[in-house]
C-alpha cells in the first residue's frame, strides 16, 4: 500500500501537493452521498480490535456514521445539501458551494483530531490538507490504512492530503497557509497564535478552536441519591479517563453543592471505586515523565496548602481525587487529576467563569435549577451544557460554532427572469 503520509522537504512539496488536490476537485464535484457512503465503510473498518487501545477511536466511528452526520449537514448546509439542490429563499435561491482546498492544523495531543477537523471540510466538499503532528505520525497510519480498504476510500483518498514536518519549519508552515482556501485550527494559545499569523491569502476563511477548560458539577439531590450515585460517577470517571483529560472537553474540576447537615465522604468512596474501575478497565499504558512529576507536586501542594483538604490515590500516578471547598477552578493538572470542591450553590462558580470554560458537564435532579444554570452558564462564555458522561460527545455546534458551514460558501442566485 502506498505510503499515506507525506514528508515535505521545500515549500515547493506542499504547494505541489495543494496543486494536485485543486486537480482532483477539478474532475467532478464530491458528492455527499459519496463521501457518507465512504466514511460509513470507514467506521465499520476502525471496528479491528488492534484500534481498540487509540484513544477516542470510539467516537470517531460513532462520529462517521451516517446517523450521526445527516442530521449535522441537515442544521447546518440545509435538508437539500444532501441531493445537492438549490434551496429557496424568498424570490432567490441559496446553496452551499466548497472554498476549495481547506488546511488543518490539529493539536499534538488528541489522536483522532485530525480526522474529525479532516471530516468537517471534507464534508463540505473540500479537499484537505492535514498538518499531522510528529507524534501522531503513527496514529494516523493506523487511523487511515481502514480507509485505503474501505469501498470507494481510494477516490476520496484523492481529495486528502497528510504532511508531516515539525512545529518550527517555518517556511513550510508559511507555504502551508498560502496554499489554502480555509483553515480549522486547534491547539494551545501558542500553537494558535502561531498559525494564525501565518500568510494565509486574504480570502482564506479560519476557524479557530483555541484552549479551553472544561468542569463538571452536581447538585445534592443528585450525588447524595444512593439510587444512583454509583452510576453518576462511573459516568464521571468516563469523563475524565478519555483523552487522558487532555482535551479542552476533559472535566477539570468537580463542583459539589452542599447537602445541610450532611457529607459528601460517601460520595467520594463511591468516586474512587469508579475511579479504580475505569482504570482497570483501560489502564494506563504510557506516562511522560514531566506528567508524573506534575501529579506528584499536585498531590503534595494541595495538602500541602490546607489541612482541610484531604487527597484519595493509589500508590502509582493513575490517578488523583483532590478534595476540599471553594468556587475557584484551580490550575489543571491533567493525567487523571480531578479537583473536588464543595460550594454552598452551583451558582457560585458558574458566576465566576470567565470566557475559558467550555463545557459544564452537570448532575442536578432539580429540572428548574438546571435551566438556570444553564442560562448562567450561557452568559458567562460555556458553548456545551450536558449530562454528566457525554461531556466529550462530538456534535456540533463545537465550542459555539458549526464545524462544516464555516469552510463552505453559501452561494445566493437571484434568476435574472425575475
Amino acid at each position: 500500500m502506498r505510503e499515506l503520509i507525506q514528508f515535505p522537504g521545500s515549500p515547493a512539496e506542499i504547494t505541489a501537493a495543494a496543486a494536485t488536490l485543486r486537480a482532483a476537485l477539478a474532475e467532478a464535484e464530491p458528492g455527499l452521498e459519496e463521501i457518507l457512503t465512504v466514511f460509513e465503510s470507514w467506521a465499520a473498518a476502525l471496528s479491528a480490535r488492534e484500534l481498540d487501545a487509540i484513544p477516542g477511536v470510539a467516537f470517531l466511528r460513532l462520529w462517521l456514521r451516517r446517523g450521526t452526520l445527516e442530521p449535522i449537514i441537515a442544521r447546518e448546509l440545509g435538508h437539500g445539501a444532501m441531493a445537492g439542490d438549490w434551496a429557496a429563499d424568498g424570490r432567490a435561491r441559496l446553496r452551499p458551494f466548497p472554498l476549495g482546498v481547506v488546511g488543518h492544523w490539529p493539536a499534538g495531543n488528541i489522536e483522532i483530531q485530525p480526522i474529525l477537523s479532516m471530516t468537517c471540510g471534507l464534508l463540505g466538499g473540500n479537499a484537505a490538507i492535514v498538518r499531522i503532528p510528529s507524534g501522531l505520525v503513527e496514529v494516523m497510519r493506523q487511523l487511515m490504512a481502514p480507509l485505503a480498504g474501505s469501498a470507494g476510500g481510494e477516490r476520496l483518498l484523492r481529495r486528502i492530503a497528510l504532511v508531516a514536518f515539525e512545529h518550527g519549519r517555518h517556511d513550510l508552515q508559511e507555504a502551508l497557509a498560502r496554499a489554502v482556501d480555509g483553515a480549522m485550527i486547534w491547539g494551545g494559545q501558542e500553537a494558535v497564535l502561531s498559525v494564525r499569523s501565518l500568510p494565509f491569502p486574504p480570502w482564506a476563511r479560519l476557524a479557530v478552536f483555541g484552549p479551553r477548560l472544561s468542569v463538571a458539577a452536581m447538585d445534592a439531590a443528585a450525588w447524595a441519591n444512593p439510587a444512583q450515585q454509583e452510576a453518576w460517577c462511573l459516568r464521571l470517571a468516563r469523563d475524565v479517563w478519555q483523552f487522558d483529560q487532555q482535551a479542552c472537553s476533559s472535566p477539570q474540576t468537580l463542583f459539589l453543592e452542599k447537602k445541610p447537615g450532611g457529607s459528601s465522604a460517601e460520595f467520594v468512596s463511591a468516586l474512587k471505586r469508579a475511579f479504580a474501575v475505569e482504570n482497570r478497565q483501560h489502564p494506563r499504558q504510557t506516562i511522560h515523565p514531566a506528567l508524573t512529576s506534575a501529579i506528584c507536586q499536585a498531590r503534595a501542594a494541595w495538602l500541602l496548602a490546607d489541612t482541610a483538604h484531604q487527597a484519595f490515590f493509589p500508590p502509582s500516578p493513575d490517578w488523583t481525587l483532590l478534595v476540599g471547598s471553594g468556587s475557584d477552578i484551580p490550575p489543571p493538572t491533567q493525567g487523571k487529576t480531578l479537583t473536588i470542591l464543595e460550594v454552598d450553590s452551583l451558582g457560585e462558580p458558574v458566576a465566576k467563569f470567565d470566557g475559558n470554560v467550555q463545557t459544564l458537564g452537570l448532575a442536578v435532579a432539580d429540572a428548574g435549577k438546571e435551566a438556570e444554570l444553564a442560562l448562567l452558564a450561557g452568559k458567562k462564555g460555556v458553548d456545551r451544557v450536558v449530562k454528566l458522561g457525554r461531556m466529550h460527545l462530538f456534535v456540533p455546534p463545537w465550542d459555539g460554532a458549526d464545524l462544516i458551514r464555516p469552510m463552505v460558501r453559501l452561494v445566493r442566485h437571484l434568476p435574472s427572469t425575475e
